[in-house]
């Protein structure tokens, strides 16, 4: 069985965070280990208090799995903090994963900011160019960019910009900038550019409030697929579909963003 490690957050709503990590993990037939880099009271209605992990106990955690267990694949949600994201990076760095998918955590889907504002630009030289996958989505890539990135045509510009960002600080990962924020679109188009050409992937909008940790879930399959040994196209589609479904069959949960249902697959 391949290992995958989350560095996150967690959401003690259960829909976002390590727990959504967790559950994607096991739907997605890998072994999922975690690194809590924060504790957040959170729900379906917004986050109503963070409370950071030591940077010591991050560094604990992280070894204790790095030695022992290992992984073939780690996502990285939830940084917080300059701090945490720059012991993150190092601690990465000196592991060399094979796979490293980063999901840029700035705002959770309830509106509630993740990532203190002095963090950004850390996040970018430190953690980007360690990559294999960056998935933003579009308010995240037009923080990373500073622009506005709202439109399809915005996603495929911030899509190769960030790509070759990462490339000219001596990295080589793909970015895939998430379209479920696009002005004016029936469909959710996710476009990926591995630095050589461009891909999009499609799935209708779907008419649901059940959105909460759609990004953390989508990342989190992606890495999934790649420990598994798909290709970044491959893990990016198988990735998307299963994001579609646990959102089609999620049950109305809560009284604001409600959760997916990670594990539709296992209905009776």
């Amino acid at each position: 069985m391949k290992r995958v490690l989350t560095i996150a957050g967690s959401d003690s709503g259960g829909g976002a965070g390590i727990q959504a990590d967790l559950k994607t993990f096991v739907a997605n037939g890998v072994y999922g280990m975690s690194v809590v880099t924060a504790l957040t009271a959170q729900n379906t209605m917004g986050t109503h208090g963070i409370h950071p992990v030591p940077i010591e106990f991050i560094r604990d955690q992280f070894n204790a799995v790095a030695t022992d267990i290992g992984f073939d694949a780690v996502k990285t949600g939830m940084l917080a903090n300059q701090r945490v994201i720059r012991e993150v990076a190092g601690l990465l760095a000196s592991s060399k994963p094979a796979h490293l998918v980063v999901d840029p955590v700035m705002v959770a889907t309830s509106g509630s900011k993740l990532l203190e504002d002095d963090a950004c630009s850390v996040l970018k030289s430190e953690l980007l160019p360690l990559a294999t996958l960056l998935t933003p989505n579009m308010p995240e890539a037009s923080a990373l960019l500073g622009r506005e990135v709202v439109s399809n045509e915005d996603a495929k510009g911030a899509a190769y910009d960030l790509q070759k960002f990462i490339q000219g600080s001596g990295g080589t990962g793909a970015v895939l900038v998430k379209g479920g924020h696009a002005e004016n679109s029936d469909a959710s188009v996710d476009i990926l550019y591995d630095g050589n050409e461009f891909q999009a992937f499609a799935a209708p909008r779907l008419n649901t409030r059940s959105t909460h940790g759609t990004g953390c879930t989508l990342a989190s399959a992606c890495a999934a697929w790649l420990a598994r040994g798909e290709s970044i196209p491959s893990a990016v589609e198988r990735a998307k579909q299963y994001v579609y479904e646990a959102m089609s069959n999620a049950e109305p949960l809560g009284k604001g963003q409600g959760p997916l249902n990670h594990g539709y697959m296992f209905k009776s």
